[in-house]
């Protein structure tokens, strides 16, 4: 399998075809999640710790269970009650933790780069839940797969990204993978939260929300990141919605087989009515919830065998 990166820090590096080897892989680890017996050995022996410097349910909950299912020893690290809130510095943190010999590391932080940094002071594979502004890379490979099962292919699909697009480093790693694989991208939403930089992006801008959703295969809705907004982005959550939130109305402008996805939490009534997003026929958002296990299984896999075949005495096959 065509992969061979020490960490996953961001979806930048891969290329299309390492994306393929993940998702193709945790193709396997859907069916496998499935089964009534689901657990595997790919990380048996290992030490997997999971350092969240920001609260999170989804990924964290999903990092631990990928991690069990493939039988490795998972340590959740309590951050907010760590050594960090008595003045250690991240990299002390990173040397602390080097010395206990993890082989897995998972970390979420809520500044840009610091899951980078951190990887160059240990010698295990370090795997980025998302740092700041930056990126959150298997957040877009999980919307990827479920994208790909959904609609059989994942190139030459016109996708819309619409909300809070500045504060999320969900939409910056899915407009990275998206355009690797030769989708047509649109973001849609206020001025007000567009990137400064967004005509470098390869993508089109749209104001208005029925426009930027004609005949589009595919309706990402992005939660209001209220948390890094230090100012009046947006008028009212009531105007928010009535412009840019997900509605039967709105909706109608895409496909009639457009699916819908949010990567959670929601504010229902505010980027989305709640009965699209629960739309069995249209939504998918709970499905990306189940492939989010799945492609994080398969991201542990393959770093771990790198690692294996790093420490394998030159000349021993595997």
């Amino acid at each position: 399998m065509t992969f061979h990166h020490r960490h996953l820090l961001g979806i930048e590096p891969l290329h299309p075809e390492e994306i393929r080897t993940i998702l193709d892989l945790a193709d396997q680890y859907v069916d496998l999640n499935r089964r009534a017996v689901k657990h595997a050995d790919a990380l048996a022996g290992l030490t997997q710790i999971n350092m969240f410097f920001e609260n999170s349910t989804r990924t964290q909950a999903s990092f631990e269970l990928a991690g069990k299912r493939l039988g490795a020893d998972v340590m959740n690290m309590a951050m907010q009650a760590s050594s960090i809130k008595k003045g250690e510095t991240l990299i002390d943190t990173a040397l602390t933790l080097n010395a206990m010999h993890p082989d897995l590391l998972v970390v979420r932080h809520p500044h840009s780069g610091a899951v980078d940094l951190l990887a160059q002071k240990v010698n295990c594979a370090v795997l980025n839940a998302g740092d700041g502004r930056h990126e959150h890379p298997t957040q877009a490979l999980l919307d990827a797969l479920t994208i790909r099962r959904a609609k059989g292919r994942l190139h030459r699909l016109n996708i819309a990204i619409c909300g809070d697009i500045a504060h999320s480093r969900v939409a910056r790693s899915n407009i990275i993978l998206l355009g690797k694989m030769e989708n047509r991208v649109r973001l849609v939403g206020p001025p007000t939260l567009m990137p400064s930089q967004v005509g470098e992006l390869g993508v089109e801008v749209y104001e208005d929300m029925r426009e930027g959703l004609k005949d589009v295969d595919v309706v990402m809705m992005l939660r209001l990141q209220r948390e890094r907004m230090d100012g009046g982005f947006i008028p009212s959550e009531r105007e928010y919605y009535h412009r840019y939130g997900l509605d039967a109305e709105k909706l109608s402008h895409a496909r009639e087989d457009a699916i819908v996805m949010h990567p959670g939490p929601m504010n229902r009534g505010v980027e989305i009515d709640g009965t699209i997003a629960d739309d069995i026929n249209r939504s998918v958002i709970q499905e990306q919830v189940e492939m989010g296990v799945a492609v994080r299984m398969a991201a542990m896999d393959l770093l771990a065998r790198n690692l294996r075949a790093a420490d394998r005495p030159a000349g021993v096959m595997a």
